[in-house]
């Protein structure tokens, strides 16, 4: 499996470096954040639909995965 569940002693460097620089964006942020956001603060193009949902669709497996939350508005954030 390319993207691990996560687990207490497994660390964040065992998922690939795509998705690491997508957490990071996420911790960043001052709050949840929405799948556009996190697309600027990673230099995807937002404006273009088709460029934006497989970040979405990435968001989606990390929460799937136990790595980040999904609030029920749609924004993300990092796991309590």
């Amino acid at each position: 499996m390319l993207i691990p569940h996560r687990e207490p002693d497994l660390e964040e460097t065992m998922l690939p470096p795509g998705y690491q620089r997508i957490l990071a964006a996420v911790r960043q942020a001052a709050g949840p954040v929405m799948a556009r956001h996190v697309g600027e603060m990673l230099g995807v193009d937002v404006s273009v639909r088709a460029k934006l949902e497989p970040l979405r669709g990435r968001l989606v497996r990390l929460v799937d995965r136990g790595w980040l939350r999904k609030l029920p508005d749609g924004r993300f954030t990092t796991r309590l």
